[in-house]
Order: structure tokens, then sequence, then C-alpha cells
């Protein structure tokens, strides 16, 4: 049998103005519960909220565990006069309680299959815990680590975010989100959020519409077209206007050119923010602004609930804008199986039984190792399971803060320290700690003494693990950071560490790429972990004592300097090039004290083992409309051991009507090769992989020359040219 259907068009017609325009309204549950005391709070004060609007409210945001929502929806569903079940949303970004490495990290893995799995996992146990829709994935195109909210993106190409963010709603949505342990998927934030001026939180967005469509709005889209059932505004400005109340945006590019029709929601207060922003003079005109430009959902302000009503009695807003806003509301929580079961998915004993499982603690371990990025290893790593004496120092020797942030429903003490990961595999009697320093804030005295231990336990040991980074509240939101290093006194403890001489590794904990250039030129190996999630510990020492290879690459550039920022593999040429790198031309593109290339380009990652590429191979050179080119290369594992490699397929447009990159990422393949194992990689060429805005924005291909690349990364790549006729 199937699942019962709800007449939406009916209920709609049915319901007052008041009524529907509460479906339109967003809070967060301590409303509901203060609420249910007769108490007003407040911030419900502030937010200009009445007890009655609280029971008309279609969503919730936020909520801790299956408890808490059976127990919002039971007092919601006594109140509310059309029995209308609530619908509760989340930000499960990277794991609700068994936590995987940031988005960003997840990136890194490049493959799609890995980071659905992680969404799957996500999923299930937010469902357990009564969510109904995760705010993921974040999409945004990055390309300034100094922003904090790059550990939610997947990196610096439109073309593999376009990827993950496929993967990201496949894994929570499955293939029917009113089964139990779907969830539906809301992507953000629309539109270019990652391109904030200065790398700053909240700030100003400023870029051409050929620049949106080229890079930033392709990830969304690929959301859309796997499915995902709502889009999240973003709080930056496109062509000077907020997203939020962005008619051109929403009602135009979105639901006009892409034929979205699920729902959209602003983020936390962006409508209110018309104001600050300088478009709109009260709340009055905030709400009409947004509910015309295509906002269905206002999140945790009272611009809706306190004048949409008004604003249509005026004749200043049509009822019809928000009949459809509320049957799109409607029409998921029906296909989420709702109004058939409010309660769905909340389970307090499934919870108890599924959230951090055996099982789910193993597919962390599995992605979070494939995450993890080897910068540098000169004959350093892996290490011998026999060793003697293993010192681990830094601050994040033994620390169990490695969730990352929005991992809000996490617990600390759940993950596996670096420490505890590291005694898990050679035994804790092979284990010295010393913390050598804070990540930041200690007076030179603390710091002296820290280091003195450091130094004992560094000469106790035969080999040296420098486990430094970022505190975990120095990246996400509201945490950009004009200077990327490490913070604190880091750097001085692992130059002091590293003069002994001895086989030593740095392990990076961190929400972004960071300006690493004196600790790269002095480390013998370096580990790029991120914050790895709950099972950090573990990962990371499979990979140290090589149980793991590595086999993760950049999906963001390392600068060498911040002063480069923005610094991205597939820039623009510019009428003057540098000719190279080691050039002494004056008069082009350049710097004069730092090179233009960054520390560590795009697609960067080594392995324990070596990979040889042979000569890139293509079956013709001439493709047309309808025909297809087949790139082939071999790659032969030539090292000690058996590994994976992500071969990447780069394409450059060499003369069109308007200027093209020096090269895009156009595909890639990840193969397991066996120690002395060769395969062939092949990759289809065809028209539309060519196709760009042109001159009069139409999205086109245009005949001429190209150039293909295929390599181990964006930098070291072997080229062969074809024609398009």
């Amino acid at each position: 049998m199937g699942r019962k259907k709800v007449d939406i068009k009916k209920l709609l017609q049915s319901m007052t103005l008041k009524e529907k325009i509460g479906q339109l309204v967003q809070l967060a549950p301590f409303l509901f519960k203060d609420s249910a005391k007769g108490i007003v709070t407040g911030p419900m004060e502030w937010l200009g909220i009445k007890d009655s609007d609280v029971w008309n409210a279609g969503s919730v945001l936020g909520t801790a565990g299956a408890e808490e929502t059976i127990e919002i929806q039971k007092m919601y569903l006594e109140r509310n006069q059309k029995k209308i079940p609530l619908m509760f949303m989340a930000d499960i970004i990277h794991g609700y309680r068994t936590i995987f490495p940031i988005p960003l990290a997840l990136g890194c893995t490049w493959d799609e299959k890995l980071v659905e799995k992680a969404a799957r996992v996500s999923a299930i146990e937010a469902s357990a815990g009564g969510v109904h829709v995760t705010f993921s994935p974040m999409v945004d195109l990055v390309r300034d680590p100094r922003w904090g909210r790059v550990m939610e993106s997947t990196g610096e190409d439109p073309y593999l975010n376009s990827v993950m963010a496929r993967a990201f709603v496949r894994g929570y949505q499955g293939d029917d989100i009113s089964k139990e342990g779907n969830i539906a998927s809301c992507v953000k934030h629309f539109a270019a959020y990652g391109a904030v001026e200065g790398g700053r939180e909240y700030n100003t967005v400023d870029i051409s519409e050929r620049m949106l469509r080229e890079f930033y709005l392709p990830a969304y889209k690929a959301a859309i077209d796997e499915g995902c059932k709502m889009v999240m505004t973003s709080f930056n400005t496109v062509n000077s206007i907020p997203s939020s109340g962005n008619k051109w945006l929403l009602r135009g590019i979105l639901r006009g050119e892409w034929g979205f029709d699920g729902v959209t929601i602003s983020d936390w207060g962006a409508i209110k923010e018309l104001i600050p922003h300088g478009v709109a003079e009260d709340e009055k005109e905030a709400a009409e602004k947004a509910i015309k430009a295509g906002a269905d959902i206002d999140m945790m302000t009272g611009c809706y609930a306190k004048n949409l009503e008004k604003l249509v009695k005026e004749g200043k807003v049509d009822e019809k804008l928000i009949d459809e806003a509320v049957y799109r509301i409607l029409k998921l929580k029906e296909e989420l199986g709702l109004f058939e079961n409010p309660f769905k998915g909340a389970d307090k004993e499934k919870e108890k039984q599924i959230v951090l499982c055996d099982e789910h603690r193993r597919i962390a371990r599995e992605v979070a190792a494939a995450s993890v990025v080897l910068l540098k290893n000169q004959d350093v790593l892996p290490f011998d399971k026999n060793i003697r004496k293993l010192a681990i120092i830094g601050p994040y020797s033994d620390e169990h803060a490695i969730l990352g942030p929005w991992s809000w429903q996490g617990k600390w003490e759940e993950s596996v320290s670096l420490k505890e990961g590291i005694a898990n595999k050679i035994g804790e009697s092979k284990v010295l700690v010393a913390k050598g320093c804070e990540i930041e804030g200690e007076s030179d005295s603390q710091f002296k003494k820290s280091l003195r231990q450091a130094l004992k336990a560094a000469n106790e040991a035969d080999i040296i693990v420098l486990a430094l980074g970022e505190h975990y509240d120095m990246s996400g939101e509201a945490r950009s950071r004009a200077f990327i290093t490490l913070p604190g006194r880091q750097e001085e403890l692992a130059r002091e560490i590293i003069k002994l001489g001895k086989p030593t590794v740095v392990v990076l904990f961190n929400g972004r790429p960071l300006e690493i250039r004196e600790l790269y030129n002095i480390a013998p190996a370096i580990l790029e972990a991120w914050f790895p999630g709950t099972e950090g510990g573990n990962a990371i020492a499979d990979i140290l004592f090589g149980d793991k290879n590595p086999s993760a690459k950049l999906t963001m550039s390392f600068p060498y300097t911040v002063g480069q920022i923005p610094v991205y593999y597939n820039h623009f040429n510019t009428g003057r090039p540098k000719p190279s790198e080691d050039s002494t031309e004056r008069f082009c593109s350049h710097y004069i004290d730092i090179p233009n290339a960054p520390l560590l380009p795009f697609g960067f990652g080594l392995s324990y083992t070596e990979f040889k590429y042979s000569k890139v191979k293509l079956d013709k050179k001439v493709l047309t409309q309808d025909s297809v080119i087949k790139a082939s290369v071999k790659v032969k594992n030539v090292g000690r051991y058996p590994g994976d490699e992500i071969v990447q397929l780069y394409i450059r447009d060499m003369v069109a009507s308007v200027v093209r990159p020096v090269k895009e990422l156009k595909g890639f393949k990840k193969i397991h090769l066996e120690v002395g194992e060769e395969k062939e990689v092949v990759f289809e060429i065809r028209e539309e992989m060519l196709r760009f805005h042109n001159e009069n924005m139409e999205y086109v291909s245009e005949k001429g020359k190209f150039q293909l690349m295929i390599g181990p990364n964006s930098k070291d790549v072997q080229t062969v040219e074809f024609e398009l006729r």
C-alpha cells in the first residue's frame, strides 16, 4: 500500500491568513519550551513574537535529540488549530553524533562514494534524533582561506564542488525522503557567499555575472539537479542586493532558469538584516522585499510574523505569493511523511542504539584516514611499530577537541585523541607526551617551562610527532583571520624540536589552509589532518604507521603568504603573464618579493609509494559536436607500498571570445594500484565539457584549439593539444 497523501490545496484553502504566515516562520526550540510554560522571554520580546505566533510557526531549528523533538511536537500539535506538524531542521554539517572530518577535509578525499557514505550515516543518526532537514551541503566556492567558513566548503573548484554536492544530497535524502533514516537536504548559501571581500564574514560580494555563473553557481545547480529539497539564502549581497531580498537571484535564476520548486529559507536573521544593509527602512519593508523576492521561510526574526498580514491588507503584498510559499512548505512536509507520522524518525531507544555505534565509528575512521593529506615526507613516514619510544609534542598531543566547528551534537570525550590513537597502535608504554605550549595566550615563563618538558621528552624518544594547529574556535562562522599562521608560540616550539635532528612529523589540526612556509622548509614530514572528527586519533595513527597509505589531495591551494590571497589554480593569464616562476622579467604580473604560485597547489598530495605516468595519448586530435575524444594515460606503482592515486584531468581553451582560465578541472579518477601494478585511465572528452558563458552570456562552446592536461595535481601535468571543429 502507498503512503496516505494529504490534499495540500484543500488544506491551504482552509487556512486563515495568519495560519499561513505562521508556516513561513522558523523559530528556535527554547521559544516553544518557554511558551509552553506561559513565559514570554527576552528573545521573544526582541523578536516581537507572540505566544499565538509560536503555535502557528511552521518549523524549528536546532533541537537536541529525539526526546526534545517529540516533546515540542506533542506540545505543538495540542495547540495548533489545524494540527499541521512542525518540521525540524538542524545544521548536520559533518556528522550528527558520529563526527566526520570537516567538509573541506571530506573534499580532499576526492571520493564521492565515501562522502555519500558519511552523509548517509549522518542522516541515519539525525533522523533518529528527530531531524527532518539538514542545512547541508554548503557548496560555496572559496578562494580566501582567511574566511572562517572555508571549513564548510569542499574547496576552490566548481567541478569538484559539484560532484561533492551531489554526493551529500544522495547520502542525506536516499531514494525517498519519507523513509525512516532519510532527511531532506538544504543547499547553501545561495549565492556566492564564499566570495566575501577580504575573507571577512558577512561582508560584501561584488563579482561579475560571468564569474558568478562560471565559478560560483554550478555547485548549487548540481545539488538542485540531484534533487535537494531546500535552498538557503546567503548573508551577502549579489549585484548590490542582499540575497534574501534578491528577486533576480531567487525568482529569476533559481526558480525561473533552474526550475527549482522546493522551499527557500533565509539564513539566521538575514531578512531583518536587509535593514542594516540599507535596502529596507524597517522590518515591514524587509518583509515585503523578502517575500516578493522569493524567500519562503523567515529564520529567527519577527519580520514575517509581525508584518505580512498588514502588508496583504494594505495591498502591498499579493496573498498569492504567501499561498505559493506555504504550498511549497506543506508539500515538503507531506513528502517527508509528517502528516502521516509527525514524529517521523524520532526514537529515543533507536537513537541510543545507532548513534555512535561501532559501525559508524568504523566508517568515520575510514573516511578520516582518506582525508589526511601528506604534504611532505623526507623518508620519515611510515613509522615502524617496533620503535622504542615515540614522543608526541604540541597542544594537540592529547587533545579531544578535534571535532571541528559545526559538530554541535558531538562530544569531545567521545573522540579519540592523537595520543590515544598512537597508543592503541603501539602500546601506551612506548608513548611520551608533552604539550610544549598552548595554542595561544601564554606567558614567556609558562612557555619556557613547557618547552623544557617538551625537549626532555623529545630527547628520550626515537621519533617525534609535533601536533600543532589552530584552536577549533578559530574557524567556522564569524571566525575570519587576517593572519593565518600557526597561532601562539607553536612555530617557535617546532623550530626547537626540529633542531634536535630526530625523525619528526608535523601533524596539523586546522579548519583552513594555513601559511606554513617556514615550517614546510624545516620539517622532515607534514601531515594535514584538518579537524578529523570522532575517530581522528585512530585514523591519523593508521596513516603514521602505514596501515593506511595517504591518498588525499588538497582542494584549496596553500598560500605562500597571506599577501597572495586569493590564490587559486584556475586563474586568468592576464595580458602580461609572468613567463615562469624564476623569471626576472620586470613588466609582467608578479610580486617583487614573493612568487606568484602558492606554496602547495590545488590537487596536491603525496603517497608513501610512487606513481609513474606514461605519455598522455589521444585517440584523435579533432573533436566535433557529436564525437568523443578518448584521452588515456597509464599509471604504474613503482614504489614499495600499495596505494591509491587520484588522476586529474584539466582543459584549457586557448582562444575564446572572453578570457578563459589557464586550466579547469574537468574530470578525475581514483585508482588503486598494488606494488608494480599498472592501470590505464581513460577520460572521454565531449563538446559539452568545453562550454562557457560567451561575450553575450550564452552558454556555448567555441571552435578552436584546446590544451588537455593530465597529472597528479594541477601543477605537475602533461599537456597535449586537440581542436574543436
